[in-house]
């Protein structure tokens, strides 16, 4: 696997991560940085490239001559869900869900595929006035009923036609979740703009914003240029968006996520001297988690694929990147299968050392989030740098802001 066959030691001290203050990964972001819409044609955007302290400023669209020689790009697919329904009682009181994990299957993927009856808990806006009625949503011959199960956890239960399935019946009822810090509703135009041109898998809360930039030009290009790409899954939570309210950031109960990974995944990731760059924040997060799968099957060959938060930070003798992905090929062969649903709330912050990831293309992030936590893993104390330099020339923030290409 090119330079990623290194054995890392196990770090022996990890006082200083475990005393990490958030407020450390803050910085000030006026609002009128915060980008409301995105920009058109959508690569038009701004690129700032950072590599190995060194930053210069582009666009998007030349990105494929921006890239290293050998870069091997990994793209989430996962596709954005209309998360947000809608239900307007006899009274004219509107009671909003908002989907966040399924509860009676394990995975996103699964309860996408249901029909008839799904449970969910949700976050519910106004719901002192939802007092235990059936709330229904009606188009044509397709009903939805939702029935409040559980006040306090936000329980709730759907009915509706087995003709459709559960991603079939929001596509028709529900309304695109943008993030809250954008200010206003979801518009029409949004149903398409926060969604990446090659999405395909639903289950996602919140869209992989670095994906968003690129058009088909823009992946014509790097296939003219020979560089190789691969898609895997991780559904986005609203979990991404949850602020660290701990004062030390080793103390933030991390969300789950649902991810997908095939075998193609695991067989390019084995190719050697290619440069694994992570399109998100997302791809990253499933990458780094698919080697801490491994190295765990290489001791517990029967584990589910479900990898806790701390868990990268309490392996004694870490394997090398061959080692643990070549442990989940084989844990593929003896289960027959070709794909892997698993489980993720991987917690990656300073002290923190990618096993996978060699760059990564994001956007510019919250102050004091996880996501801030994550780059400042990746390219150390520069994220500074990074973070001034793109405020004083102007970049635009967030979702539907400018994005970076890091290169440590």
């Amino acid at each position: 696997m090119g330079q990623r066959n290194i054995i890392f030691a196990p770090m022996s001290d990890m006082s200083e991560t475990t005393r990490l203050r958030i407020q450390d990964y803050s910085y000030e972001l006026p609002e009128a940085r915060i980008a409301r819409y995105p920009v058109e044609p959508r690569d038009s955007s701004r690129l700032l490239v950072y590599h190995k302290g060194a930053i210069s400023h582009h666009r998007f669209y030349q990105l494929p001559d921006l890239l290293p020689s050998q870069a091997f790009l990994f793209f989430n697919d996962t596709k954005v869900i209309p998360a947000r329904l809608r239900f307007v009682k006899d009274t004219g009181a509107v009671i909003e869900i908002f989907l966040l994990q399924p509860v009676d299957v394990a995975l996103i993927p699964l309860a996408m595929e249901a029909r008839g009856r799904s449970t969910w808990q949700c976050s519910i806006g106004n719901l002192k006035r939802w007092t235990g009625q059936l709330l229904r949503w009606e188009m044509g011959e397709i009903v939805l009923e939702a029935k409040l199960l559980d006040r306090t956890q936000g329980l709730v239960e759907f009915q509706w036609p087995a003709s459709v399935t559960f991603a079939e019946l929001i596509t028709q009822a529900g309304f695109i979740p943008l993030p809250p810090y954008l200010g206003r509703e979801a518009e029409a135009e949004d149903t398409q703009r926060y969604q990446t041109i090659y999405s395909k898998h639903a289950g996602a809360v919140a869209a992989p914003t670095a994906g968003l930039h690129f058009t088909e030009p823009v992946l014509e290009n790097l296939r003219k240029k020979g560089f190789l790409s691969d898609f895997l899954t991780l559904h986005v939570s609203a979990g991404t968006f949850q602020p660290v309210k701990s004062e030390k950031a080793w103390d933030h109960t991390m969300h789950a996520e649902h991810i997908v990974i095939n075998r193609q995944n695991l067989e390019n990731l084995l190719e050697p001297t290619r440069q694994i760059i992570a399109v998100g924040t997302t791809s990253a997060r499933t990458l780094e988690s698919l080697y801490w799968y491994g190295a765990r099957l290489i001791h517990e060959p029967e584990s589910p694929f479900r990898i806790t938060q701390h868990e990268a930070y309490q392996h004694p003798h870490p394997p090398t990147a061959e080692a643990a992905i070549r442990a989940v090929l084989k844990r593929m062969e003896q289960d027959q299968v070709d794909t892997l649903m698993g489980e993720t709330s991987i917690y990656l912050m300073p002290g923190y050392r990618y096993r996978i990831v060699q760059g990564l293309i994001t956007n510019f992030h919250q102050p004091a989030s996880t996501l801030m936590l994550l780059v400042a893993a990746l390219i150390g104390p520069d994220w500074r740098q990074v973070y001034a330099e793109a405020l004083a020339k102007d970049y635009r923030f967030l979702s539907y802001g400018d994005s970076s290409l890091l290169l440590p």
